[in-house]
């Protein structure tokens, strides 16, 4: 099997290194002709490279057995329209949204095998959970994705809305969450940590840790920051007796539930 990478970045890369089992060969495609090369370096492939304009310098497209879309989420859609025919077998992607990815997939690729995957760590932090939507599975999928099962991570199968949704909650509240405290918290005397405060601290540690473009990606393509910021005024305008309604209210949702 050979593999063509779209975009060499971060996430692109980690996808590569993560299915080299089963794979001869892997490829990379980025406007940034550094960055393939790079990508070629850190996962010993062989460059593709487009031109400023987003074609080949060449009249021949090189075709793959299986191709993986890795930019960020806003350019998915465009990125498997100008390469879905280059997929031989299967296209999947790793952008983080799941719904304008199947869409796209099934628009231009409607007689392939069809993926989108989201890897719910960082690429240092594996192994972890991968949220799954086979939209059209088939031997070439599988193999890829057993291929990720067999470094430790965990699949979990889901739907294209299902994890459209589920991102509102355990990313884009999350996140807002985390800045908004980090944002207001002020710096208190050595030693004066609550588990809570503690907990809050590494969190906010862990956001502020990543890339911000990604981050901003993700306030972008998913509600929920607007949300955090009705619910904390809600908080703020409590009296007490609508405080304790409202902590009694949080405790209820939260008893039992998994909020990721």
């Amino acid at each position: 099997m050979d593999l063509l990478v779209v975009g060499a970045g971060t996430m692109g890369r980690w996808f590569a290194s993560a299915v080299a089992e089963p794979v001869d060969r892997v490829a990379f495609v980025d406007r940034d002709r550094d960055a393939a090369e790079a990508a070629v370096e850190a996962v010993d492939g062989h460059a593709a490279v487009l031109d400023a304009s987003g074609t080949d310098p060449g009249d021949e497209r090189e075709t793959f057995t299986a191709v993986c879309i890795a930019v960020p989420m806003a350019a998915v859609g465009d990125a498997v329209a100008a390469h879905a025919d280059r997929a031989e077998r299967a296209i999947l992607d790793v952008a983080g949204v799941a719904e304008p990815a199947v869409e796209a997939m099934r628009t231009y690729a409607p007689d392939r095998e069809r993926a989108s995957l989201h890897p719910l760590f960082s690429s240092a932090n594996e192994p972890g959970t991968v949220a799954t939507v086979v939209d059209d599975g088939g031997p070439v999928v599988d193999r890829l994705l057993e291929a990720l099962r067999s470094r430790g991570n965990r699949l979990v199968e889901t739907t294209a809305s299902e994890h459209d949704e589920a991102m509102e909650t355990i990313q884009a509240r999350a996140h807002a969450a985390v800045l908004a405290y980090a944002l207001t918290a002020d710096e208190v005397p050595e030693g004066f940590r609550t588990p809570v405060s503690r907990r809050l601290a590494e969190a906010v540690e862990d956001v502020t840790g990543g890339n911000s473009r990604v981050y901003a990606d993700v306030q972008e393509a998913f509600d929920g920051a607007e949300d955090v910021a009705a619910a904390a005024r809600r908080i703020a305008d409590a009296d007490r007796e609508a405080f304790e309604r409202l902590y009694a209210e949080t405790t209820e949702a939260f008893d039992g539930e998994d909020q990721g």
